[in-house]
């Protein structure tokens, strides 16, 4: 259900065909497909490279925080693009389960929580073709 909610709730994100590869708690493994997804050169649309970029908080979200407490906030993202991203496009991101717990109690207490995601989105040679680097913040619902 997790998978299909990534997969198919955006509809920009179903029309880019991104797949969840990996959901689980503190560890989410997504895909970008090439096919329907390059530029006027043949490389990977930017825009798809940058919504490879931004899944990940959400995953990382629904895979391991109390979705009934708290919710996400994108403050901010920034991609440097490295080379032409040729092919399908992989980005792994990764929380501690004491960085998970320490966002977790800090939301509780504050009513939000900053954290940040530095991700490495690497082509099918493990070569990085984009470092994005997102500013999140949780939130306590109704705070």
């Amino acid at each position: 259900m997790l998978k299909q909610l990534l997969e198919e709730k955006i509809d920009f994100v179903k029309r880019m065909g991104l797949k969840a590869e990996v959901l689980e708690r503190g560890h989410v493994e997504l895909l970008a497909p090439a096919a329907g997804n390059q530029n006027h050169i043949g490389s990977m649309y930017a825009g798809a490279l940058f919504t490879l970029a931004e899944i990940p908080g959400g995953a990382l979200f629904l895979t391991s925080f109390n979705t009934q407490r708290f919710y996400p906030v994108l403050k901010g993202m920034n991609v440097d693009f490295k080379r032409p991203a040729l092919g399908d496009i992989r980005v792994t991101a990764s929380l501690s389960d004491a960085e998970i717990q320490r966002i977790e109690q800090q939301a509780e207490t504050e009513g939000k929580a900053p954290y940040t995601l530095t991700l490495e989105l690497k082509d099918a040679q493990g070569a990085v073709v984009a470092i994005s680097q997102g500013q999140y913040q949780l939130r306590q619902i109704g705070r």
